[in-house]
């Protein structure tokens, strides 16, 4: 029996997915192997590769002028790669809403002058800031923003307007979830884990203006965007199986009618949830209404004794991995594309008999 599962990653994957890899796990079309065996320098390979690309670009209409690179290290190496590729001039400007938007701005300090436009630490990453545009850096490399908050969970539904200035945007955790307009982005990042596929690849989405030959600097070969470009992201073996697992997640979600049901979708689930958190006695959540994250839900019921309860039981009941981040502590909830909603009523249900047996102690 499987479990509804609400990790923020390694996150949940659709039934149909694992199903679907289960059955050519021995043998991948007429190949007579398993993707995971296949040389990556291969024919058979290289169409799972391109096909993975090709769904990438047809799933979120990413423009022509848009390159589709498969790299490894996850989130933490773009935190690195974004600055020793972009940062031309110098300067970048970071809006810090949580422990990844800080990591990035740390990392970019090591290689320019990084600006502190605006953060949300004094209220624990509660909330997101208010941006003034006037506060911007005109003449910034890029300016950047973690879209979508995995830990706090919070999120930018409004985009800060950046002008001629490229926007970076950490989507790891709420790329796939709705449509975006990729063209207001300069470079979107994104570790394949929570929405799109198993770890071991991240997917970068680069403007061609943005690929620089950094041939001749001290730029580490496999650090630089252009490689990978030039390459087709086979410089070097890429997380070939990964790859392949991403590819399905995108069929599964033409399949389900793209993202635009995936965005009804998630927020029927997240309305379920909130609105259970908002009527509850015992249980809160921290965030700022209106910069709420459909993806990452946090509650807490103001007692760290009664929260690992809490967690105890619903692991017992078969909703796992309900633990806030180690940092923050208290419950999240990640309601990923493939969280169907018989989970999050199943978490809503287990929460309201839980609240019931401990106003009754």
């Amino acid at each position: 029996m499987r479990v509804y599962n609400f990790s923020a990653g390694p996150a949940v994957l659709p039934e149909e997915v694992l199903k679907k890899a289960a059955s050519e796990l021995l043998t991948y079309g007429n190949s007579g192997q398993s993707v995971m065996e296949m040389s990556h320098r291969s024919k058979e390979y290289e169409a799972v590769h391109n096909e993975c690309i090709d769904l990438l670009r047809e799933v979120m209409a990413i423009p022509a002028n848009y390159k589709i690179l498969f790299i490894q290290g996850g989130a933490h190496m773009q935190f690195e790669m974004v600055p020793l590729n972009l940062m031309q001039k110098g300067t970048a400007d970071f809006v810090v809403t949580g422990q990844w938007a800080g990591k990035a701005f740390s990392e970019a300090k090591k290689y320019g002058e990084a600006n502190l436009i605006a953060s949300s630490k004094d209220k624990t990453f509660s909330y997101i800031p208010e941006l003034d545009s006037s506060t911007f850096n005109k003449n910034a490399d890029y300016f950047h923003i973690c879209e979508n908050n995995t830990i706090f969970g919070t999120k930018f539904w409004k985009l800060p307007e950046t002008g001629s200035v490229p926007l970076v945007s950490d989507m790891s955790s709420c790329i796939l979830s709705e449509p975006v307009d990729v063209s207001k982005y300069g470079l979107i990042y994104a570790c394949a884990q929570k929405n799109m596929g198993p770890s071991g690849v991240t997917i970068v989405i680069i403007r061609e203006d943005l690929i620089r030959d950094l041939s001749e600097t001290k730029t580490p070969t496999m650090l630089q965007y252009k490689i990978y470009d030039d390459n087709n992201s086979l410089y070097n073996t890429p997380p070939t199986y990964s790859i392949y697992m991403c590819k399905l997640v995108l069929e599964w979600i033409k399949e389900k009618g793209g993202l635009s049901a995936m965005k009804t979708h998630n927020e029927k689930k997240a309305a379920i949830l909130y609105d259970a958190i908002d009527s509850s006695k015992i249980f809160s959540n921290p965030v700022v209404k209106k910069d709420r994250s459909l993806m990452n839900v946090t509650f807490v019921t103001g007692n760290e004794e009664l929260d690992k309860k809490f967690i105890a039981g619903a692991k017992a009941a078969g909703l796992v991995n309900l633990g806030g981040h180690r940092s923050v502590g208290g419950m999240r909830a990640s309601i990923y594309n493939a969280m169907p909603a018989e989970g999050v009523q199943a978490l809503v249900d287990f929460m309201k008999k839980f609240e019931e047996n401990a106003t009754l102690q």
